[in-house]
């Protein structure tokens, strides 16, 4: 386990948003390669930011403890990825990052959501139902699994305008 993960204090302050930057990459990986037995790697991070697509990392002590990437176009944005350190989880930090994704499309002129869960992944399809996401359709053999592959719920919100 990489330093940053063994110092983990989930009563540690401050917490911060900041957009995700190149220098960012190795951390993010690092947490990335922790929570997924399918992890993305190193270049598909860099190509989104080349991108620049909205990619934010959440801190903790100047330590990141998760991230979410998304891409914007006519409307609509869609996640994809979010994801807190597995030695985080339990803190409120997905919701938080949810919500970050969420106002960041918004501000972006997004007027609905989109994204894929595993159905194997029940804390983040009862996290995104609790914040407003409904399943609209399912995805066959979309995300690589042991011994082949595994649907994708397909899950949407709309967003509504800013008071």
């Amino acid at each position: 386990m990489s330093a940053q993960a063994s110092q983990f204090d989930p009563a540690a302050a401050p917490r911060a948003l900041r957009p995700m930057r190149e220098d960012d990459l190795e951390l993010v990986h690092a947490i990335e390669i922790r929570a997924y037995e399918f992890p993305w790697t190193p270049g598909i991070f860099r190509d989104c930011l080349r991108a620049d697509y909205p990619a934010w990392v959440l801190t903790e002590n100047e330590r990141i403890v998760g991230y979410f990437l998304m891409s914007l176009a006519a409307g609509e944005a869609h996640v994809l990825n979010v994801c807190v350190a597995p030695e985080a989880h339990g803190h409120g930090f997905g919701r938080k990052l949810l919500r970050a994704l969420l106002h960041v499309a918004r501000g972006r002129g997004a007027e609905r959501v989109f994204l894929e869960v595993r159905p194997s992944n029940p804390g983040a399809i009862a996290l995104y139902h609790s914040e407003g996401f409904n399943e609209i359709g399912r995805r066959p053999r979309y995300y690589p699994a042991r011994g082949g592959r595994e649907d994708a719920l397909v899950m949407a919100i709309e967003l509504l305008p800013s008071e």
